[in-house]
């Protein structure tokens, strides 16, 4: 298979580097099974029920549509192969996937919860599917991937909210030569949507709805001694932002069953070339503290956006590791200020494995919207004033089945409520979500 890739200096420098660490490791990694012992395939089958309730004020404000309510059931199937690699210095092999979409119910009032596409009345479509693959090569502990791919940074990450992944169309890197660091390095051009079968979509924020030709990212993960993280990664999308990433975390045990755990990151978010999407200077971060102890664990977190933007990210994407970012707001409006406080609970303590329990609650204030460009991407915005503010509770029970033929098929039923007032983007929602989850590892 064949697909045009533009491939920018800058990843040309990264191949080289990557392909150039010490060779020491490779000697001593295992060697690959080959391209058919090697291989794998798994299936996941998800049942996703939706509602979203919009509390009579419409669909969101960055929607001109008056729809309060939202409601969609539907099936989707996935099979993800991957082969082994060939023998050799350089080995060759492929990924390929397929997607199915399937409507189980959904009225045209009610249709819009990006779990099936729309036709052009905005009703759901009966079914939707998407297929794909990549050809990769590996050397050196370095593999190279091309055609469709799945990627997972803190800069840019495909969305998989709903009930498909989405996916995107380039060129990726990836080296684990050095113990306890990874790194990564990717360009992509092309776009599918979570609800889309369509794999030349154009790459979008998600805040801002703006274009971009191509994004391109690269960074790592190190692992110390001592079990303390620290990432960090670097995105361009194209004449819209340069973004960094840093995030540093460490977990402390202390007696069996009971452990601290500490982490902070921080994006920086600047304008790039032609700025289509406006002046951006914003740096956003968070921290959080877990404490564990037992079957209970409480966790506390804090985040802040410093800008008159708010923070933006990848287009139906998942990139957002703030701490406040949960089921329904990001709490990432223009100079808000965020805390949130949060309960989890496991049930196996009480002789019911696989059963977890978690309820949390955020409060978001301080949003001055008095700054944003009336004309640029975010001139919404600049409609709502100052004096934002908001609050949201998640309470979510989730079953996984432990052992047996069903091992892993999990139950997740979540309940959100936000409230907001007239001066914060988000609005007032009551939603419902209800997923089985049953991924099987075939060989």
């Amino acid at each position: 298979m064949s697909y045009p890739v533009r491939t920018p200096r800058t990843l040309c420098a990264c191949t080289l580097m990557l392909c150039s660490l010490p060779l020491m490791a490779a000697d001593d990694a295992a060697q690959p099974q080959g391209f058919v012992d090697g291989s794998s395939l798994q299936l996941i089958n998800r049942n996703f029920y939706f509602n979203r309730d919009f509390r009579s004020r419409g669909d969101g404000v960055f929607n001109s549509r008056q729809q309060s309510y939202r409601e969609e059931w539907a099936q989707g199937f996935q099979a993800f192969f991957s082969s082994g690699y060939t023998q050799g210095t350089v080995g060759i092999g492929v990924d390929a996937h397929g997607l199915l979409g399937l409507k189980l119910d959904s009225g045209g009032g009610t249709s819009g919860t990006n779990l099936l596409p729309l036709d052009s009345q905005r009703r759901a479509e009966d079914e939707f599917s998407a297929g794909g693959g990549a050809l990769k090569l590996r050397a050196f502990d370095t593999e190279l991937k091309v055609g469709d791919l799945f990627p997972v940074t803190p800069v840019f990450q495909r969305g998989d909210g709903r009930l498909l992944p989405q996916s995107f169309r380039g060129v990726s890197l990836q080296n684990a030569s050095i113990d306890g660091l990874t790194l990564q390095g990717g360009h992509l051009h092309a776009a599918r949507n979570k609800a889309s079968s369509n794999h030349d979509d154009e790459i979008t924020t998600e805040y801002g709805g703006t274009r971009l030709r191509s994004a391109s990212y690269l960074g790592g993960d190190y692992s110390f001694a001592d079990g303390t993280l620290l990432s960090l990664y670097q995105a361009r999308f194209e004449d819209v932002w340069d973004q960094t990433y840093i995030n540093l975390a460490r977990t402390f045990s202390f007696d069996e069953g009971q452990s601290l755990a500490l982490g902070a990151n921080l994006y920086r978010s600047r304008d790039q070339g032609s700025a289509q999407a406006g002046e951006i200077h914003t740096n956003s971060w968070s921290s959080y503290a877990r404490l564990r102890a037992g079957a209970h664990s409480m966790m506390l977190a804090y985040q802040r956006i410093d800008g008159d933007q708010p923070f933006d990210y990848l287009g139906d994407g998942d990139s957002i590791y703030l701490a406040n970012s949960v089921l329904y707001s990001d709490f990432n409006s223009p100079n808000e200020r965020s805390w949130q406080l949060r309960y989890d609970f496991d049930l196996a303590a009480f002789g019911l494995p696989g059963l977890s329990f978690m309820t949390r609650y955020l409060r978001g204030s301080g949003i001055d919207n008095t700054k944003v460009d009336p004309n640029g991407a975010y001139a919404y915005y600049a409609t709502l004033g100052d004096g934002g503010r908001h609050w949201e509770r998640d309470v979510q029970l989730q079953y996984v089945i432990q052992s047996g033929p069903a091992k892993n098929l999990s139950f997740t039923v979540q309940q959100t409520i936000h409230r907001a007032n007239s001066a914060q983007a988000d609005g007032d929602v009551d939603q419902v979500r209800i997923i089985t989850n049953y991924p099987l590892d075939l060989f």
